[in-house]
């Protein structure tokens, strides 16, 4: 079974440039639903960053991740699968599903 590293950088405040899109939490929580239900064959592991309030003890790759979100490069949420880019800001299934079609399908 392919296993994937899913990894959503978040905040409690919604994105300013995302006016009318769901939380990062939210995203985080549908994100899972879609993924079980899409993909039953791949072992997906989640994990959820506060990028305003944990960005102690994370990795360089992660805090490089932080860095360009903090700079307004990249907008939150922000989806990595396996430390690769999959999405930012306003995130959309067909998004999701195309990325790990690509990368993870066999």
């Amino acid at each position: 079974m392919t296993k994937v590293s899913v990894v959503v950088y978040g905040a409690d405040v919604v994105c300013a440039s995302c006016v009318n899109a769901p939380t990062s939490k939210d995203t985080f929580d549908w994100l899972q639903a879609l993924l079980k239900r899409k993909y039953p064959d791949i072992n997906f592991e989640y994990t959820y960053i506060d990028f305003q309030k944990d960005a102690e003890n994370l990795s360089d790759h992660d805090q490089q991740y932080i860095e360009q979100l903090e700079n307004d490069e990249l907008f939150y949420p922000l989806v990595t699968m396996d430390d690769m880019l999959v999405a930012d800001g306003f995130i959309q299934s067909k998004q999701i599903t195309r990325f790990v079609d690509e990368h993870f399908e066999n």
